[in-house]
């Protein structure tokens, strides 16, 4: 589906420059937008997600209470090169404090990505996120768990009642065991068409990992509407004997499939958001900054960070072992080892990938599901630490650490190539989040 859009023009004043662009528009957004039948400024509007603006008129500034009516969110796309005009300035500084909002892309591929965050807006009301889970916070690391807000109830009914994302929860405990019940040779079947880069990892526990992603995949099958999930791996991981870290690569290779790890549902929908709004490769992992001292070290169970210039702007990155949980499209480097931390079963595997090293943007979702939180920076490069929790994890430098420190919003977050703020804002911007840059 592509996002519906209601051009509207001022009444009278419709003219063949208006027609001109709407033809424009009509071309340059094929892929990513319908374009519905033009309606005059003031007029009802059809059913939509947004209006555009093909072109804007010195009328905008009479005209501000037929803006301020407009329920729907305002698309200004005025250039023939798909993006708003510069003569549009005055006119949206002026709407903009008399309180209309409108989103003005300056590049095409922005004017696409607000298209398509508009049709992901309209499809959340029909989504699903699947979690297994059956006592989030009562198993493994028990003190740790029960402090993460994705598993309150409240969590669950501020994504629903903003958002419209339903959570769906089915039992990891029976997951586990219908996956162990699925035939050796179904699972072999799955190893020999789908090859993969392992080292260290026995054919029982590559068989268990692919007996899962199965398991998973059937669940999916059986309701359309799910559209991505995550499971209470870490914390409840005594219901299987692995990991789903190649379930997760297995499902986005076959079809974009988005994930959870430890069933974080916030995670999970900043992911959905950006992913499928912006096409960037997007990843979760865990922050350990610098600042954080032993904290940060015990836990990682690593003896020192690495030795950086202006080390209270650095952060070491680092999910289950390794980097985190990067499908293979994304990643400059990948192979499935054998697992690393204590907490899951002796027959799990993780994942040892990288992204490619430079510009990095970190986000994540508020808990308020009000704002989004972002901050840019660079991957510097991989660290390894042999015997530890940390095998190759990734060192970010942010502008201001203790900047950061002063307003994260988990310890997830989300990581994505490149600087990518004015995309954050973009999607931030149809969803009606405010930006925290940290």
């Amino acid at each position: 589906m592509n996002a519906r859009l209601v051009p509207v023009y001022f009444d009278p004043g419709r003219d063949q420059d208006f027609d001109k662009q709407l033809d424009n528009l009509k071309a340059l957004l094929a892929d990513c937008a319908e374009i519905l039948p033009p309606v005059a400024l003031g007029r009802p509007l059809p059913e939509a997600d947004a209006v555009v603006f093909p072109q804007l008129l010195g009328e905008a500034y009479r005209r501000v209470k037929d803006f301020q009516a407009i329920a729907l969110p305002i698309l200004i796309v005025t250039s023939e090169f798909g993006t708003l005009s510069m003569w549009d300035w005055e006119i949206l500084c002026y709407l903009k404090s008399l309180g209309v909002a409108t989103i003005a892309p300056y590049h095409l591929a922005q004017t696409k990505a607000a298209c398509r965050a508009l049709r992901i807006k309209r499809e959340l009301r029909d989504t699903k996120f699947l979690v297994y889970q059956d006592n989030p916070g009562e198993g493994a690391q028990a003190p740790i768990f029960k402090r993460f807000y994705w598993w309150e109830d409240e969590c669950t009914q501020r994504i629903r009642e903003r958002f419209g994302v339903q959570i769906v929860r089915k039992s990891f405990r029976e997951l586990g065991a219908r996956a162990k019940q699925i035939p050796d040779q179904a699972a072999e079947e799955v190893r020999r068409t789908r090859p993969l880069p392992c080292e260290e990892v026995s054919s029982r526990a590559l068989l268990s990992a692919m007996k899962l992603y199965l398991a998973v995949k059937q669940d999916l099958e059986e309701d359309p509407a799910i559209r991505t999930a995550g499971i209470n791996c870490l914390n409840e991981s005594h219901f299987s004997d692995t990991t789903p870290c190649l379930a997760w690569d297995l499902l986005f290779e076959e079809g974009r499939f988005l994930w959870g790890c430890e069933a974080d549902t916030l995670s999970m929908l900043t992911k959905y958001l950006f992913y499928h709004a912006t096409g960037t490769p997007i990843m979760m992992t865990n922050l350990y900054p610098f600042l954080m001292g032993q904290a940060a070290l015990k836990h990682e169970h690593i003896p020192d960070f690495p030795e950086v210039e202006d080390p209270e702007d650095h952060i070491l990155v680092a999910h289950c072992g390794y980097m985190g949980v990067i499908p293979r499209p994304f990643a400059t480097d990948w192979t499935l080892r054998k697992k690393v931390l204590a907490i899951v079963d002796d027959n799990a595997t993780a994942i040892d990938a990288r992204l490619p090293a430079g510009k990095i943007t970190l986000a994540k979702l508020h808990p308020t599901m009000r704002e989004m939180t972002v901050a840019e920076g660079v991957l510097t490069g991989y660290v390894q630490y042999p015997g530890s929790d940390c095998r190759n994890g990734g060192v970010i430098k942010v502008r201001d650490g203790r900047k950061l420190m002063g307003a994260l919003a988990s310890h997830h977050y989300l990581l994505m190539t490149g600087h990518q703020r004015a995309s954050v804002e973009l999607v931030a911007n149809v969803f009606g989040l405010e930006v925290r840059q940290l």
